[in-house]
């Protein structure tokens, strides 16, 4: 059933091609962007578990990498022979570096993470294929662990005070972290329910997600980690007044 009308098998399976694509290129960035802030968390005195957390989620990435390049290729979008350059940091600039790394760990972390988990979660029920849901379910998994590793950083930042000055910074984060126009119309087919059967959410549940995983997890703990969430939430309710 088709949430859009019917869409070609050769449609959908161009579409998950791209997803699948698109997937290996933020694992190939993560890994270089988890190495990048190990040596960043390591320079700047954190704990031990926290530097060794981020070298491993960079070594998950890598492996996550392999996997995604093979599921897009089995669905006629091989990845180029050259991997994209290294992606820039994205924390805004003029931030000192402690306070980068803070950012871009909840950035990539509290944020990215915590909702590919949950999208993750979501396509695991939906997965016929074993080796598709072995893949989801490695990268679920992961996943939960990546999560840990910015959730974990910024209650260590919150005991020494130095969390507040992300709450006005929460709409750019928020706007850098949803693939693409989340809001906005879906591409033709992109709302087809055969995605799920290739491991990839139709644009409207992907959204619902996205809010719901912001709602439930990701502003609770950032309040709890002394962040002001309410920019974040209103930009939200202004994005999902604009999908509407």
């Amino acid at each position: 059933m088709s949430g859009s009308g019917a869409t070609s098998p050769d449609r959908v399976r161009a579409l998950a091609g791209d997803a699948w694509l698109f997937r290996w290129q933020v694992e190939v960035e993560a890994e270089e962007r988890f190495t990048r802030l190990s040596a960043a968390l390591e320079r700047l005195g954190a704990p031990a578990a926290l530097v060794a957390m981020a070298r491993r989620s960079a070594g998950d990435e890598r492996r996550h990498a392999v996997h995604c390049a093979r599921l897009a290729a089995a669905h006629g979008r091989p990845v180029p022979a050259t991997p994209p350059p290294p992606a820039p940091p994205v924390a805004p600039s003029g931030l000192a570096e402690r306070e980068a790394v803070t950012y871009e760990l909840a950035a990539a972390c509290c944020v990215t993470e915590s909702v590919s988990v949950a999208v993750l979660t979501a396509l695991l029920p939906e997965a016929r294929d074993p080796g598709l849901r072995a893949v989801l379910q490695e990268l679920a998994e992961d996943e939960v662990v990546h999560a840990r590793l910015g959730w974990a950083h910024l209650a260590s930042e919150h005991r020494r005070g130095a969390t507040a000055f992300l709450g006005p910074w929460l709409p750019a984060m928020l706007a850098g972290s949803q693939d693409g126009d989340l809001f906005g119309p879906p591409p033709p087919g992109r709302d087809d329910a055969a995605l799920l059967l290739a491991g990839v959410l139709p644009h409207a549940r992907q959204r619902e997600l996205f809010a719901e995983a912001l709602r439930e997890v990701v502003f609770p703990g950032l309040e709890q980690c002394g962040v002001d969430a309410s920019a974040g939430r209103r930009w939200l309710d202004g994005q999902l007044a604009r999908a509407s």
